[in-house]
Parts: C-alpha cells; sequence; structure tokens
C-alpha cells in the first residue's frame, strides 16, 4: 500500500486534536505517517500491530505511544465486529518551544524521546489512562489540557511498557526513501499474500538483488522474509477464522496450500490449534 502523508489540525479551541472512533471504517488513511507524536487507546479487542518495522497482534486492547513521522498502519484495518478508538495527536511544541524542558516534567520529556521506537503498554496502564482518556471528549479545553499531562506523567511513569523497536534507524531524505520502498513491499504482500511469492519477486518490486533483498529485509523489519510471511498469513486466518468458513478453506485462502502445515504454523504462532482458536472467540464451528 502507498505510504502516505497524513494532515493534522488540532481541534477548535484545542493545542492537540482528539479523535473518538466507534466504527472501524472511519479509522481513515491506511499506511501514513505525521510528524506529531500520537497517542492512541483500543480499549478492547485484538488486531495487527503494523508500525515501522514492527509487525505483531496485540489482544485485549491497546494502548500506545508513538513518535513523530512513525510510519503505521491504521488500527481500524481488517477489523470486524464491535470498535472504539481514541487518538491524541500532539506537537512536541504543543504548549510552547521550551514547556518540556521544565524540570517537573523531564519524565515526560524522556517519554517523547522514547516513543521514536513506538511504546505498547501493558494492562495496568490501560486501565490507568483508560477512563481519563475517554472523559476527554466531554471535558471542557482546560479540563482536558491538565488530563492529557496527567495521562502523560502516568505514561512516563509506568513499569509496564515495552519498546517495539519501530523506528527505521534513518533520517531526513533516506528515511523517506526508506519507507517508500518498504512501502512498496507491503503492497505487494497485501496484494498476493493468498498466492505464493518468492524472493525474487520481491526483490524486483524493491529494485534489488535477491542477496540484498534479504538483508534489507532482515535489516527493516528484524525478520526473515519466512517469518514475517507466516505472521501476516496467520494473522488474516485469525480474522477469517471469525466467519463462518471451513478451516480448510481458511488455510488456503490465508496463503497455506498444505493444511497440516497451516495447522502446526498457527499453533506454533498462536499456542492454539485453529479449532482451539474458534472455540475461544466463541465461534460457533462449521458443521
Amino acid at each position: 500500500m502507498k505510504l502516505e502523508f497524513e494532515q493534522i489540525q488540532p481541534t477548535a479551541g484545542s493545542s492537540f486534536r482528539l479523535l473518538h472512533y466507534t466504527e472501524a471504517e472511519e479509522g481513515g488513511i491506511l499506511w501514513h505517517y505525521h510528524p506529531e507524536y500520537e497517542l492512541l487507546y483500543i480499549p478492547q479487542g485484538s488486531g495487527r500491530r503494523h508500525i515501522g518495522q514492527h509487525v505483531s497482534r496485540y489482544e485485549g486492547g491497546e494502548l500506545l505511544f508513538m513518535g513523530p513521522n512513525l510510519p503505521h498502519l491504521s488500527f481500524s484495518h481488517e477489523q470486524h465486529g464491535p470498535f472504539e478508538q481514541v487518538v491524541v495527536q500532539l506537537r512536541a511544541d504543543f504548549l510552547g518551544d521550551t514547556f518540556l524542558q521544565r524540570p517537573e516534567l523531564a519524565a515526560v520529556q524522556q517519554l517523547f524521546v522514547r516513543s521514536a521506537q513506538g511504546l505498547s503498554f501493558g494492562p495496568e496502564t490501560r486501565a490507568a489512562v483508560g477512563d481519563a482518556l475517554r472523559r476527554m471528549m466531554e471535558q471542557p479545553a482546560p479540563i482536558r489540557l491538565l488530563t492529557l499531562l496527567q495521562v502523560l506523567y502516568t505514561l512516563a511513569d509506568a513499569a509496564d511498557v515495552t519498546e517495539l523497536h519501530a523506528h527505521m534507524g534513518t533520517s531526513g531524505g533516506v528515511q523517506v526513501k526508506e519507507q517508500k520502498r518498504l512501502g512498496r513491499i507491503y503492497q505487494y504482500i497485501q496484494e498476493h499474500f493468498a498466492e505464493p511469492i518468492t524472493v525474487q519477486e520481491l526483490a524486483d518490486v524493491a529494485n534489488l538483488s535477491v542477496p540484498a533483498f534479504c538483508r534489507y529485509f532482515k535489516k527493516m523489519t528484524s525478520q526473515t522474509l519466512t517469518n514475517f510471511l507466516q505472521e501476516y498469513r496467520i494473522s488474516h486466518a485469525r480474522l477469517l477464522l471469525l466467519q463462518d468458513l471451513p478451516i480448510t478453506e481458511v488455510s488456503y485462502a490465508s496463503g497455506f496450500n498444505n493444511l497440516s502445515h497451516f495447522n502446526r504454523t498457527f499453533r506454533r504462532l498462536t499456542g492454539l490449534t485453529p479449532s482451539a482458536y474458534r472455540e475461544q472467540k466463541g465461534v460457533v464451528p462449521v458443521s
């Protein structure tokens, strides 16, 4: 998919932007970036976490803080069923050039620095700030600002945080060039994952030799192409298993031409068989 720039304007009467989505299709641009920091809260559910070079799954909701110009896939992409998302987007100078340099905000300043890698917070912190983020939708602007500062401080002090190592490790024009190259690769995988994909095909898309592509892909994603494709296909299979489809059909639709291989791979990556996963989600088996 094409990497797109998202133009962001603060909410009227505010120094930052606050959004509340209750329908998946409201999420907007798919693969995109912007110069603002982004705080994202999903109260419940599961889905794909695709930020920069990091790809993984989240379960039971999500709370993320992402740095500026970090490409990410819309979290509403491929979502089914109930969906809710609160998003706060702000620039580092949203309260002035020197605001974060105040001694009382030293921990928050470090939070902003660490966000360049993408930060995912655990259930304890999600519970601590989730209600506050929702309340911001109804608060007057001055109280909303104070709530945001309290949320940022809570995140800065959180122990249950994971660095996603999503940053691509480059800057300026080189970074944009590599983001676009990686975007072409992701687009090809998205369009052809249900078919056999060869390294040569993707090397051609990236305009690299096969050995150079393998080195490049491992550097940019921290995964081999085989592992990446398996995780991508199993992520898609999880969504299909929530529908009224036979497991054999899910296997082939997800790019596996061998049911036994699909079952083994699914269990290795999820810890469950496809049938057990479906049962866990409360889906009635196809007769």
